[in-house]
Order: structure tokens, then sequence, then C-alpha cells
């Protein structure tokens, strides 16, 4: 099972692939019936698969830079923090 492919804009490595499945799929239902378009869909999901895999590294990369300059931002205010505190007493 893969994502709704109606706009193969959002797929754009992948659009042709789509394109191919699609027009496959328009040959009608026996073509679907017999495999004729297990090809197709076999390429289309192993390019969706990595699409996929590509856009989680980037966004797992992504929370790691948030999380580093979350813990950097809150150690500058624990420092500021304390610094108030020793001037105060």
């Amino acid at each position: 099972m893969h994502a709704p492919l109606g706009n193969p804009g959002r797929q754009i490595a992948c659009a042709e692939l789509i394109e191919a499945l699609e027009e496959c799929h328009a040959k009608g239902m026996i073509a679907r019936l017999t495999g004729e378009c297990n090809a197709q869909k076999s390429a289309l999901s192993m390019c969706l698969r990595k699409e996929r895999k590509d856009r989680e590294a980037r966004n797992h990369e992504s929370a790691k830079q948030r999380t580093l300059k979350k813990k950097e931002v809150w150690d500058q205010l624990e420092r500021e923090k304390a610094q108030e505190g020793q001037a105060s007493a």
C-alpha cells in the first residue's frame, strides 16, 4: 500500500513511476489481475520508500539540531539565574 498518488508533483522524484503505473492501470482490469502492472507498482513502492527514508533522515537531523539549540538556551538561562542568585546574596 502506498500514499495517495493524486498529486504526482508532490512526489517529484517518483512522478515518472506514478505515471507509468497509472498508464498500466488505464489498460483495464485484466492488466491489473494478470500482474501486468506488478513491475511498475514494485518500482514505485521502492521509490516512495526511498523518498520517505530520505525525508525521515532530514527530519531526524533537524530535530537533533532543535534539541541542541533548546539545551543551549536552557543552560544559558540556568547560568544567568545562578549569577543573579550569587549577586543578590
